[in-house]
């Protein structure tokens, strides 16, 4: 057969792909027998500027991070449940009091050992605010101190019993080499920013800010990881910014993996023949955000529940799923995620009835129905259907289309009588992610200020018993059906463009982890196989 090498791959190229379709043909029949080179390319839409997820919270650095970092816990990709990674094994003595013991013979990439001193310097430069460490916020509300009680077990000390512990050691804090920002005997917040010394299964070779992150497999990785060994020797990440040439590069195979793809560009790249659609769930929902509390005006018509049961009945959202959002797309009746630990199902629910709508808004005094100004910051075609259903019924209704920090200006000066919002949880699989954050009493996100339901959430987020949260978040979201605070919409897919030869697990959280990727050898027809090591097949063949 051809063999065709592999090009490096850089937009002006692409841009030349693009230029006609005998070319991408001709190009796109090297798709199938490329290089013998073992490298995975994959490309994010926004820029990687450091190499430190340790200051942000952006998914790109979170997806990197994955591969060149290790926490002490891990969320299992298949079950969600919370795991040892670091951490051989771990006791909660009380309910405010975790012991960790560490796994012997970890090493970091510059060759030396973790040891007890790594986590401690690194829980206590979180826990200094001064720091600036994007978990702080959380950490330091929950987590009072931490103490060496062995030569391997670090001892938590919890300002309360706080449920979500292991989840936010899990995702929110890498662990790094004690004294890796102080720099000259001076704290340095950006001294990893372009070099990284992490515990992952990747280590950085090549970064060239905002352009390219290129990593290779750590042979020294730890044995008994849950993550396993890697099978793909090299991963490179490029920066590209527009969907074009980020087809062009699935074309010529040039580029073996996409996400977050739109719908309608995942289905034509499927369809070329040259890649692979593949379709999974994500923790983000969307949802209508009704102003109850009248932050807009003391009477305003959305205070009124017959108001807000109307404009739930409006919302044709089964029609919006299989005709806007399309596959992987599911429909809630909830405020929150199904798969989330403590999301309520059994919830007063509100099917599509125009007529039942407007018999309420009659009923509420609205025959004629009222003006409304609908904000929302994404999926326009979304929002506007939305509108329209709602002017169907005879809500005059102006859709203000924004970005989203001003939608957010908006919102906290009290100026948003309804939006069309959406949450990912941090890919949280606990729903106190999303209630926690949407209904206390202090964010400017909650539009009902219930203080019943502030208090059902506050409760369960400090025990430890499981049975008493799930009563609790139970009672807080049957009152939010209730009540019609919001009109939950749907559960967001997230779509991924693959080269045909790889095996890429979709994740039930929506966040890839791309160490479990491999080459799929001939006749090998699956893509979700987890690879625990040494390479399956290759990227290319002859």
């Amino acid at each position: 057969m051809m063999f065709c090498p592999l090009k490096r791959w850089t937009p002006a190229s692409a841009g030349a792909l693009a230029l006609g379709l005998t070319m991408l043909l001709g190009l796109a029949g090297c798709t199938d027998d490329g290089s013998q080179d073992d490298i995975l390319d994959v490309a994010f839409q926004s820029q990687v500027s450091n190499l430190d997820r340790t200051f942000t919270t952006k998914r790109e650095y979170i997806i990197l991070s994955q591969l060149i970092d290790d926490f002490l816990f891990d969320v299992d990709p298949e079950t969600l449940k919370y795991e040892p990674l670091l951490a051989k094994s771990y006791e909660f003595i009380n309910d405010t009091t975790l012991d960790v013991t560490l796994r012997d013979g970890v090493k970091f990439h510059d060759g030396s050992t973790l040891s007890v001193k790594d986590v401690l310097y690194t829980y206590n430069f979180v826990l200094d605010p001064d720091n600036g460490a994007r978990a702080n916020r959380n950490v330091s509300d929950w987590l009072e101190s931490v103490e060496q009680i062995g030569p391997m077990t670090v001892r938590f000390h919890l300002s309360y019993p706080y449920p979500l512990a292991l989840r936010d050691m899990a995702v929110t804090v890498p662990i790094r080499k004690a004294g890796s920002y102080t720099v000259d005997g001076e704290l340095d917040k950006s001294a990893l920013v372009t070099r990284e010394n992490g515990l992952g299964p990747y280590e950085v070779v090549h970064f060239l800010p905002g352009r390219e992150v290129m990593l290779k497999r750590f042979e020294d990785y730890y044995d008994g990881s849950p993550k396993g060994k890697p099978a793909i020797r090299q991963i490179r990440i490029h920066t590209i910014s527009d969907w074009g040439s980020a087809q062009a590069g699935i074309l010529a195979g040039e580029l073996d993996w996409l996400y977050n793809v739109p719908g309608d560009i995942a289905r034509n790249l499927d369809a070329s023949g040259y890649a692979k659609r593949l379709v999974g769930p994500s923790m983000r929902i969307g949802f209508l955000q009704l102003d109850a509390a009248g932050l807009t005006g003391e009477n305003a018509p959305l205070t009124d529940l017959r108001v807000r049961r109307a404009v739930n009945h409006a919302i044709n959202r089964q029609s919006i799923v299989e005709n806007l959002v399309g596959a992987g797309a599911s429909l809630i009746a909830t405020s929150c995620n199904p798969v989330q630990f403590g999301c309520e199902t059994d919830v007063q629910r509100y099917p599509y009835d125009p007529r039942k709508a407007r018999e309420l808004l009659t009923e509420a005094g609205y025959p004629d129905g009222f003006p409304l100004t609908l904000w929302a910051y994404r999926d326009p075609y979304v929002a506007e259907a939305m509108a329209q259903d709602l002017r169907d019924v005879g809500i005059d209704v102006s859709l203000r289309y924004v970005p989203l920090p001003v939608l957010n200006k908006a919102r906290s000066a009290g100026e948003i009588p309804a939006y069309f919002g959406t949450w990912g949880a941090g890919g949280t699989a606990d729903v106190a992610a999303t209630l926690s954050v949407m209904w206390n009493m202090n964010t400017d996100r909650n539009l009902a200020q219930d203080p019943l339901i502030a208090k059902l959430v506050a409760s369960a987020e400090r025990t430890q018993v499981k049975e008493t949260r799930r009563q609790l978040y139970s009672r807080a979201l049957k009152r939010i059906a209730d009540q019609a605070y919001w009109a939950p919409l749907y559960v967001f897919p997230q779509n991924y463009v693959v080269n045909k030869r790889l095996g890429f697990p979709v994740p039930s959280d929506g966040l890839p982890r791309l160490y479990l990727t491999h080459w799929r050898s001939d006749g090998d027809s699956t893509s979700g196989d987890r690879a625990s090591g040494g390479t399956v097949g290759n990227k290319g063949g002859n």
